[in-house]
């Protein structure tokens, strides 16, 4: 054989060895494509005289079909490709993308990850910046990160299915599962922590901060700030109907109420209270869940349970001790058996010495601004209410099991076709019901539930703001920030009752990213609104 390559009887390649006659193919290929042509003059450079013989570099990329590069245009390797945006929701996908990357530039957010579900079909997932910063590892739909307190909803939805069988009790003690738990008094008075309590955080066990004088002092000048600011806006909206101005009270209660949202109000991913606690970077590794009751088991509580509402992470903790009893396995070999029958295969525990794939690091901004590696810390004290690692695609798949379970009573069982959800209706319907005496420090719409937050229907004027019904849970870790958001589609009963069809019908949004202290769940609202008028308005053409 003749040709540049030289006398080769067989071509190591990286596609592995290549035949005689394949070789003798690519030669001519290459002489072809080597080979002086002449262009019309209108075609030539310079003053369109003489051949242009193309070197040999680039007629071997011609010959194996490789593409350059644009001029100007980064490799592909290194560009954020914009994927192609579903059939049906490319619209919709625009603006979200839109708001996604808004949140991501003002939080400085290195990788931040999207996932959308419309009647249970994931339509949009996608991936922003950077996994791993130092690596220049790009996000993808696949990549795996904590999911803080979305970890809640995991563990009540384990709860859940061991009340449905009959293994747990929500409103014994808690001691007839954990002994080890000691029994508790308050103000001289004996009382009865149970697991309903536990998951609406009404138990009274403490959260990080061990004193109870600055927790109290928090929860008052929230609740100030928040009454200021409903004073200042009844008065606007007085002003407005010209039943009376904004005279210097009011303006005086708006600089009051400025000062104390400040803090609150400051740049995403700088500054949150919450990270200041030392429990927050505990680097002891639990062997179990009942060894790591030690950390709190015996602090007082602050107040009588079932009195008040303090959201407690170390209250899933001991819940965490209740499934583990209840269901008589290892709480961790509980929740990865329940992980599989869910599908969610890329949902595991955040453990540091495991080999997990797509994995992303965690991020935070020191006191100069500058982006660093979040510290290491051991989530092992507290699986239960914020030690998991997921995907978005994992997140849609269990919003899209609650959302089924919700609605299957709902919907027409023709022949028996339409299977059970994972839950019975009613006991979705248990954990989305409102508590009293609860509130949301995401939502001032909502109150909390069974480990969801959860905004009711309402309209208080006409053609005013339509509040829809939705339950959501957002999740705060070292270096990572998340929300998981469920809007379920306005069924109105039928003439017989039920919907022909089949359930889960409903936008599901879930955005995950790699810095802490970032709020996700007005922007998760504004998607799944999105996403619900793009699908309206296709109902209607």
């Amino acid at each position: 054989m003749r040709s540049g390559l030289g006398p080769a009887r067989r071509c190591l390649w990286p596609g592995g060895a290549m035949s005689a006659p394949a070789m003798a193919g690519l030669a001519r290929a290459l002489r072809r494509a080597a080979a002086p042509r002449r262009l019309p003059p209108a075609r030539r450079g310079g003053d369109g005289a003489g051949p242009r013989p193309w070197g040999w570099g680039l007629a071997l990329g011609l010959a194996l079909g490789v593409r350059a590069a644009p001029a100007g245009e980064e490799p592909e390797s290194g560009r954020e490709e914009k994927p192609p945006s579903p059939r049906g929701f490319g619209a919709a996908v625009e603006r979200s993308r839109d708001l996604v990357r808004r949140i991501k530039d003002e939080a400085g957010i290195p990788g931040i990850l999207v996932g959308v579900s419309v009647d249970g079909k994931e339509v949009w997932s996608e991936g922003l910046g950077y996994a791993d910063v130092e690596n220049r590892v790009l996000c993808k739909p696949e990549t795996v990160m904590r999911i803080a307190s979305i970890s809640k909803c995991l563990t009540m939805m384990a709860a859940a299915k061991l009340w449905e069988e009959g293994k747990l009790d929500l409103d014994a003690p808690v001691q007839k599962y954990v002994p080890e738990f000691p029994e508790k008094v308050y103000e001289g008075e004996k009382v009865t922590i149970t697991t309903r309590q536990l998951v609406s955080h009404l138990s009274g066990i403490r959260h990080y901060e061990k004193d109870i004088s600055k927790v109290k002092e928090e929860k008052e000048k929230a609740n100030r700030a928040l009454k200021l600011t409903k004073s200042h806006q009844d008065k606007e909206q007085k002003a407005k109907e010209g039943k009376g101005t904004e005279n210097t009270d009011c303006a005086k209660q708006k600089k009051e109420h400025d000062s104390e949202t400040k803090s609150r109000n400051a740049k995403p991913g700088r500054n949150d209270k919450e990270f200041e606690q030392e429990e927050y970077y505990l680097k002891e590794k639990f062997e179990s869940v009942i060894e790591s009751l030690k950390i709190f088991k015996n602090d007082p509580l602050f107040f009588k349970p079932g009195s008040q509402f303090l959201y407690s992470t170390y209250g899933f903790t001991l819940l965490s001790a209740v499934v583990e009893r209840a269901s008589g396995q290892k709480f961790t070999d509980y929740m990865l058996k329940m992980f599989r029958d869910l599908d969610m295969l890329t949902t595991v525990l955040d453990d540091n010495e495991a080999m997990i794939y797509n994995r992303a690091r965690c991020y935070i901004y020191n006191k100069k601004g500058r982006l660093v590696n979040a510290p290491y810390v051991d989530n092992s004290y507290k699986w239960a209410g914020g030690g998991f690692l997921s995907s978005v695609g994992d997140l849609l798949k269990f919003g899209n099991a609650l959302l089924y379970s919700y609605q299957a009573g709902q919907f027409q069982n023709k022949n028996s076709k339409l299977l059970p959800g994972y839950l019975k209706p009613s006991t979705v319907a248990m954990m989305w019901t409102p508590v009293p005496k609860t509130e949301v420090s995401w939502d001032r719409d909502g109150k909390y539930a069974m480990a969801w937050a959860v905004v009711e229907k309402s309209q208080q004027c006409g053609c005013c703001r339509q509040q829809r019904h939705y339950a959501s849970h957002t999740g705060g870790a070292v270096g990572a920030s998340s929300v998981l958001l469920i809007l379920p589609e306005e069924l109105e009963p039928e003439a017989g009752g039920t919907w022909p069809g089949a359930p889960p019908r409903g936008v599901i949004v879930t955005i995950i990213c790699n810095m802490q202290s970032v709020s996700l769940n007005s922007t998760a609202l504004k998607i799944a609104r999105e996403f619900e008028r793009e699908k309206q308005a296709q109902c209607v053409g």
